[in-house]
């Protein structure tokens, strides 16, 4: 059979249009910078970079081309916590990733892993090996790290010549080791289930005081200056197993502050009843900052927004510091610790943007704006502010007195700009999401993704995202854009950026999934464009984003008529650990995906590891099975010894590669 000359040349340009100009391997090419660190002294910045799956350090100063310190192939092994010594000289890392079981070992090593604490000179030089272990903490006096391993607290020189030494050894597990101003002492947090205790740890005697003890949650010690005092957090612990429900008030949490020599505390000020009885943290290295004027800075959500406030230690009323409808979320003290600097969602609720502000009070000073997305701030020691940066074409990079982004094979001509979009659910909340439109398009109608974010404490933004995991998400996206796909990214209920009643959404995950009214709402809108074959339309996402896939695929087989599901909660009963008798169970599972499985009509691809330590991989076996049973057309990917957030870059590109392949299948 013939085929006219205009049809066969519109097949061509359709399949050329659907055809990406790039490959998944170069989208993700781009390095990852992870763990900016500014050193005490010398105006000095270091960061950990993840360049297809290689791990580094890299550092610089403003002005200097960054320099790698220690590299590290893609075998998972995770760098993080990056520590200078006083005197920039050093720098002290823990090299290891976590499994379900300990410690993870993607790359199927012959003896397995183990979670170990480095130091590699600033100048260039070996690495040295400290000890095994994590939360490396650098004495003042810059000779001696204190790390944690096997939930106790161990000390090493920071030179070779002397093995490890455990410190003490206590029941329960010691967490956030902090050494006091004048090296002699070290704060931590001691974990015993249903009540955390702070202790002190004094290094010349080996004597131990706990700080006015209780039956609740202490946590989050930080040093007075002068070593002679210790605020931290207090939670109200009830004794029971939390279990995962919207937390729109509860028993006021507060802050206390102790006397190190008698362990005698007192409480300087305690949240109101209401929003923000419940505690919200900020991402910080702590939460509370001991500023200059004896005043405290700490996060606190009384008005309904995660905000900034100062109260002086004495007690009193505690002063706003960033006052508005709108969350602060990365946050670090200025040198002096007479301002902060952070990153909001302030007039961009889609973005974020850097500001500074004093700790005694005053008016906001931005310091970045534009289009672009700015977190991670790291005051230098000669008072300029290093950040990591994006936007909607570039990937994370860092600014360091100088953009630092450097292409290399990354398709950065190709990058589709996500338009911000706001839709009704099904029962008439407002959800934010982003919008990828295919380049090059025709009159045709083009199939459609919906993409969801796990956590659910996320917030997808208008461009490259600042965690590695969603970062190759958008990654992912831009792929399926300039795949011909039309895709939607959902900034559903209970994630953050939105405020209290958003994230503490009523009914959300376990407590009645009411997150499935944003899924149904994302179809409708997709199916309410001219653009958009209503027929075609496909779900994805990892995690919590797994669940929403999984619900859409069961509940929704009408509308979505294809998914691919990244180690999703299936069952919410049995990941939560609730009996059967308990009265929470009923409900648990009325939420999942499991509870809908006959509807499901779906095809689907589901993907996990199976060393998964944040979700039980069994919830992909059980949902596996009962497709199966029903006749479902499912496929698997299943990576042995890989982790949650895929430790190696590998299993990233490949499972890309399979959802890609599947998609196409199933909607093209």
């Amino acid at each position: 059979m013939r085929i006219p000359l205009a049809l066969a040349l519109g097949a061509l340009a359709a399949s050329a249009q659907q055809r990406p100009p790039f490959t998944l391997d170069q989208v993700l090419s781009a390095p990852f910078p992870t763990d900016l660190t500014a050193a005490p002294s010398g105006g000095k910045v270091a960061w950990v970079s993840n360049l297809r799956g290689h791990r580094s350090i890299m550092a610089a100063a403003p002005g200097q081309e960054p320099r790698t310190l220690v590299e590290y192939p893609d075998d998972g092994q995770e760098i993080s916590e990056l520590r200078w010594s006083p005197d920039a000289s050093a720098v002290v890392y823990s090299l290891g990733s976590e499994g379900r079981g300990g410690s993870a070992n993607p790359s199927h090593k012959q003896f397995g892993t183990e979670q170990d604490v480095w130091s590699v000179p600033a100048a260039g030089g070996a690495p040295i090996k400290l000890g095994a272990g994590g939360e490396p903490e650098i004495s003042p006096h810059g000779d001696r790290v204190a790390f944690v391993s096997h939930g106790q607290l161990w000390l090493a020189r920071r030179t070779a010549g002397e093995a490890a030494a455990q410190a003490l050894k206590l029941r329960g597990g010691v967490s956030h080791p902090r050494w006091s101003p004048d090296g002699a002492r070290i704060a931590f947090e001691i974990g015993r289930g249903d009540h955390s205790l702070i202790g002190v740890f004094e290094v010349a005697s080996g004597a131990l005081t706990y700080l006015d003890p209780s039956t609740d949650y202490d946590s989050s010690p930080v040093w007075s200056p002068d070593s002679r005092r210790v605020a931290f957090l207090r939670m109200p612990s009830d004794g029971l197993r939390p279990i995962r429900k919207p937390e729109r008030a509860g028993e006021p949490w507060s802050i206390r502050v102790a006397l190190v020599e008698t362990g005698v505390g007192r409480e300087m000020w305690r949240a109101k009843p209401g929003p923000g009885s419940v505690f919200r943290g900020v991402s910080a290295r702590d939460q509370l900052l001991w500023a200059a004027g004896d005043r405290i800075v700490f996060p606190w959500e009384g008005d309904g927004w995660t905000h900034l406030y100062s109260v002086a230690v004495t007690g009193g009323a505690a002063i706003p510091l960033t006052p508005g409808a709108f969350e602060v979320e990365h946050v670090a003290p200025m040198p002096g610790d007479r301002e902060v600097v952070f990153s909001s969602n302030q007039g961009d609720v889609d973005r974020r943007h850097l500001w500074r502000v004093g700790v005694g009070g005053g008016t906001p000073a931005a310091v970045t704006k534009g289009e672009g997305i700015e977190v991670s701030p790291a005051p230098l020691s000669d008072g300029t502010v290093a950040w990591l940066a994006s936007d909607a074409r570039r990937p994370l990079h860092p600014v360091v007195g100088r953009d630092l982004f450097a292409a290399g094979e990354f398709p950065l001509a190709h990058m589709v700009a996500p338009q911000q979009v706001v839709f009704a659910s099904a029962d008439g909340m407002q959800i934010h999401g982003q919008l990828f439109l295919p380049p090059g398009r025709s009159g045709a109608r083009s199939p459609a993704m919906v993409f969801f974010h796990g956590g659910s404490r996320r917030q997808m933004l208008l461009g490259w995202h600042y965690m590695y995991y969603y970062s190759n998400a958008y990654a992912m996206n831009q792929f399926l854009a300039n795949s011909g796909y039309v895709v939607l990214s959902v900034n559903y209920r209970s994630g953050i950026g939105y405020g209290l009643d958003f994230r503490e959404a009523l009914k959300y995950g376990p407590a009645g999934g009411s997150e499935y009214n944003d899924v149904q709402g994302a179809g409708a809108y997709l199916r309410s464009r001219a653009d958009v074959d209503g027929a075609r339309i496909g779900a994805w996402g990892g995690s919590y984003g797994g669940y929403l896939t999984a619900l859409a695929l069961a509940r929704g087989s009408d509308v979505f008529k294809a998914g691919v599901d990244f180690h999703g909660v299936h069952d919410w009963a049995k990941e939560l650990g609730i009996p059967p008798g308990e009265p929470d169970y009923k409900l648990a599972f009325e939420s999942s995906p499991m509870n809908f499985v006959n509807g499901w009509r779906s095809p689907v691809l589901l993907i996990a590891g199976d060393d998964d330590p944040d979700v039980q991989f069994n919830q992909t076996v059980m949902l596996a099975d009962a497709l199966r049973k029903r006749g479902v057309d499912m496929r698997e990917l299943i990576i042995p010894d890989e982790s949650h957030d895929f430790w190696m870059w590998s299993t990233w590109l490949k499972t890309y590669q399979a959802t890609a392949a599947f998609l196409g299948e199933k909607l093209k």
